[in-house]
């Protein structure tokens, strides 16, 4: 029994239908639809510049593929297992609207350059997407920084109280987090704008084909210089997958204070109800559901990040039916992102900052410490001293519950006779921020310097 399979022609025996189900990624590759369809158009009508196949043949393949892509938008296409993928379900289309015809589209050109080709642009789609929801992001942190450049809020290493720093100056921090994403995701691009079609299988092709043609239909910048390295590269996948981990990795740190923030110890935040969930048995509760979602939805994309690391890794060259595992992980990854960006983005930006909670936080402890001890060192005492009459202080205060503030002048100038009344202003929370005016610091004036620069690099 011959198989009917379009590269059938030496194969005498038929897959069972479960072989050809674990074989199929038509499941999985038909998002790349539109992708194919831009393809085969771009690769026809060079066909027909280059005079490799008679005009009229290519303005009927020309006609049939745009044809398809209208069904395609309606959604009146249908795909089957038997034809594998979305470059043979195409070709089976295409065939049954114009005829053998359809059969001339895939000359000079094999699956390999074409399913690079439909990845390439696939990804190249989507990157405009990314980017343009981590600039609404960064957008909505912006406005939020500047109305919160003088709220006041306990800045924290190890977890534990450090210094007041300006909430504006918090939400600049991601900010440039979110910054170094965009980044990451236009360089993207310059190893995505590459053309692998014309490649062929590996080697070429014997037609006098003009890949540089191709490439500008389709908008590529450049063109692959090596048909091995064409069918074969997937480090555009990987640092897609890559620059998607990062991100998520700074969401997931965003998301885990923010599910601090909101707790009852805490109480910096309030979440709308739009974004939380309550109890099924405990009425009182409001749960940072989304927040937690997206925190989890972090292990898929660094695992779409792996798996395509280790299918990669030890492939010789070129193509080999491994990479059919390519793309599964990036669109799951799309699917992942650019929700979790849109829902991040709605949830703080309707969160609520309970601000006299967070101020009242740094006038509890020993946040301060650090302004004592460089106020002491203004009055020239070597800083390491200063630092040890202060926590010599900071040991008085917690054993008899006071906080450096609450002490008197008496006792305050025990530990040094440098200290005047004039440390009371120094040691108030608001004026210990307003004070770091270093460049970058969290000074209100450097905040909303901080603020003015992003507003034009968010212009451009």
């Amino acid at each position: 029994m011959s198989t009917k399979k379009l590269w059938g022609g030496r194969f005498t025996a038929q897959a069972e239908s479960w072989v050809d189900e674990f074989g199929a990624s038509i499941s999985f590759d038909q998002l790349m639809a539109d992708e194919d369809l831009e393809g085969s158009l771009a690769h026809v009508k060079m066909l027909k510049h280059t005079k490799i196949l008679p005009a009229d043949d290519c303005d009927k393949i020309v006609a049939g593929l745009e044809e398809l892509r209208d069904e395609l938008h309606q959604g009146k296409l249908e795909f089957s297992t038997e034809n594998e993928d979305i470059h043979m379900n195409m070709e089976a289309l295409l065939t049954e609207k114009i005829g053998p015809v359809a059969g001339k589209l895939h000359t000079a050109r094999s699956r390999n350059d074409q399913v690079a080709l439909d990845f390439h642009l696939y990804v190249r789609n989507r990157l405009p997407q990314v980017i343009e929801e981590i600039t609404t992001l960064q957008t909505t942190l912006v406005e939020m920084a500047e109305k919160n450049v003088e709220t006041i809020m306990s800045g924290y290493t190890h977890l534990q109280h450090a210094q007041p720093i300006s909430y504006g100056h918090y939400l600049m921090a991601y900010y440039q987090m979110f910054k170094r994403d965009k980044e990451r995701f236009q360089f993207n691009n310059v190893h995505t704008d590459i053309s692998p079609i014309g490649a062929a299988a590996l080697a070429g092709t014997t037609f006098p084909t003009d890949r540089e043609y191709t490439a500008n239909e389709l908008g590529f910048s450049k063109i692959y210089l090596n048909s091995l390295d064409a069918v074969s590269d997937r480090d555009f996948a990987l640092e897609f997958l890559s620059n998607a981990s990062i991100l998520m990795m700074h969401l997931t740190r965003f998301c885990e204070e923010i599910s601090m923030w909101v707790s009852h110890e805490f109480n910096y935040l309030e979440l709308s109800d739009a974004y939380t969930t309550g109890s099924s048995i405990m009425p009182q509760k409001k749960n940072p559901d989304m927040d937690e979602l997206i925190r989890g939805k972090s292990g898929r994309v660094y695992g779409n990040l792996m798996g395509l690391l280790t299918t990669m890794k030890s492939l010789p060259l070129a193509y080999n039916k491994d990479l059919q595992e390519d793309k599964e992980g990036v669109f799951d990854t799309v699917k992942t992102i650019l929700p979790c960006l849109k829902v991040f983005n709605g949830m703080i930006k309707t969160a609520k900052p309970n601000v006299e909670r967070m101020k009242a936080a740094t006038e509890n402890d020993f946040s301060n410490a650090t302004e004592l001890a460089d106020y002491l060192a203004a009055k020239g005492i070597p800083f390491r001293e200063a630092h040890a009459i202060v926590g010599k202080l900071v040991l008085k205060g917690i054993n008899e519950g006071k906080n450096l503030q609450d002490m008197s002048i008496t006792e305050l100038k025990e530990a040094s006779d440098k200290i005047d009344e004039d440390v009371f202003e120094d040691l108030k929370s608001e004026v210990a921020v307003e004070r770091r005016h270093s460049l970058g610091g969290t000074g209100f004036d450097q905040v909303r310097m901080q603020i003015k620069a992003a507003k034009a690099e968010l212009s451009e």
